[in-house]
């Protein structure tokens, strides 16, 4: 059996209705998310994820009627205008629903758009606030993933063009995308230089279904985050024109820095991503053992389990503040001076990396206590909590591993 929301209408949704960090304006976001997720994202989740199949073309429609391609694309482009605050706070209740929801919107917000002509520009943003531009991401590679300066994919100029050879790995949405957001490297670091110099973000515009010449792609199978195939690449040679370099108005060899100037921004969503599934994954449980009678009484009565759903509610909220915090000083950090945007921008870095790994290693622990409750029903597909608890694994190793988190973090307190 899986839960609808109609199984968990004697259930208070565990997120907060009251908060310094929930305006008005705010609130209304999060009920709309809330309905969209529990109403039409949950039941999709639990009919489609047990088959590995992907998000259907129709939710990616409603997500789009909805402007959550465009939260964080400005009003002028036809997006929502708002920050990663917003952003999260709707991601929060898309992954209660159904992780890979969540993520997809990722792959819009004006992913891709950096184009150097700025009427390109601004019609690519357009069509990302309209879901109609959604990409994948092409950074990682079988040796360059926490390690992102070791890409070795490679962009070499050829006239008016640019040929790319290279493996990419984890590129999820990949086949289904319009375009390839992908990080290569046009020249070998010279003496003196980081290992990061001459890597740059290319932009490789593709037909949906369909990978361009000079580009096959196998699909990885993975143990969750189904709704979303992810896929090693290959480009064998593949030709892009010479404005396929993403210009970012600065010197040659940013892409590096660009790459890694997203991942504040992505760490919060991350983080309550995975509070979404922490909190799907409680709500559940204690639907659970409300129903489920044992030795003649309801689960629910037992105070062993009544502290551990305790435990988990206190553990859910405490990454929520974390996330929101984090959020809130990512949004801050173009406020005031130089001198504030810096010390903000600092303390932003710190923040996202704690928000990501308490509310990862939180959602990994609490899903699966909340397995634990269901006891051998949890280990079935019958029940979403399983979902919860694979993708939950996954939020401990995407967008910077646990392990790396705690260097962010260890580093900034003690010095490299």
């Amino acid at each position: 059996m899986t839960w609808s929301r109609k199984n968990l209408e004697d259930v208070e949704t565990i997120a907060p209705t009251a908060s310094v960090y929930l305006t008005p304006e705010r609130l209304a976001l999060q009920r709309t998310a809330r309905a969209f997720a529990m109403e039409e994202v949950l039941p999709l989740a639990d009919e489609l994820d047990p088959r590995r199949r992907e998000i259907p073309d129709a939710l990616l429609e409603r997500l789009a009627e909805l402007g959550y391609f465009g939260i964080m694309v400005d009003r002028d482009h036809g997006g929502l205008g708002l920050g990663v605050f917003e952003y999260a706070l709707i991601c929060e209740e898309l992954a209660r629903g159904w992780m890979s929801v969540a993520s997809i919107i990722a792959r819009g917000n004006g992913t891709g758009c950096a184009s150097p002509d700025e009427d390109r520009r601004a019609e690519l943003l357009r069509r990302s606030s309209r879901g109609e531009w959604i990409g994948g991401i092409a950074f990682s590679e079988p040796s360059a993933g926490s390690d992102l300066a070791n890409v070795e994919c490679s962009a070499r100029p050829d006239g008016d063009e640019w040929v790319i050879t290279g493996t990419k790995r984890w590129v999820g949405h990949a086949e289904r995308a319009d375009f390839l957001h992908l990080l290569a490297r046009t020249r070998d670091p010279r003496e003196g230089e980081g290992r990061s110099a001459g890597l740059e973000l290319f932009l490789v515009e593709k037909a949906r279904g369909s990978f361009p010449e000079g580009v096959s792609g196998t699909p990885i199978d993975k143990i969750g985050y189904y709704g979303l195939t992810t896929w090693e690449l290959r480009f064998d040679g593949l030709r892009v024109p010479a404005d396929a370099l993403q210009d970012t108005g600065q010197a040659e060899g940013q892409g590096f820095k660009d790459s890694l100037r997203w991942l504040g921004p992505a760490r919060v969503q991350t983080a309550a991503r995975a509070v979404g599934l922490a909190r799907g994954a409680l709500e559940d449980a204690v639907a659970y053992c409300r129903q489920r009678v044992q030795f003649g009484r309801p689960i629910g009565e037992q105070q062993v389990i009544r502290h551990a759903i305790a435990d988990m509610a206190a553990q859910v909220e405490a990454a929520r503040q974390l996330w929101m915090h984090a959020a809130w000083l990512v949004d801050s950090g173009e406020a005031g001076d130089e001198a504030q945007r810096s010390s903000t921008r600092q303390a932003a870095d710190v923040q996202t990396s704690q928000a990501k790994l308490v509310a990862s290693e939180t959602a990994e622990q609490v899903t699966s206590q909340a397995l634990q409750i269901f006891g051998g029903n949890g280990y079935t597909t019958e029940y979403s909590v399983e979902r919860y608890w694979r993708d939950a694994r996954l939020t401990t190793i995407f967008e910077g591993t646990s392990e790396i988190q705690r260097k962010i973090v260890s580093d900034a307190l003690i010095g490299h």
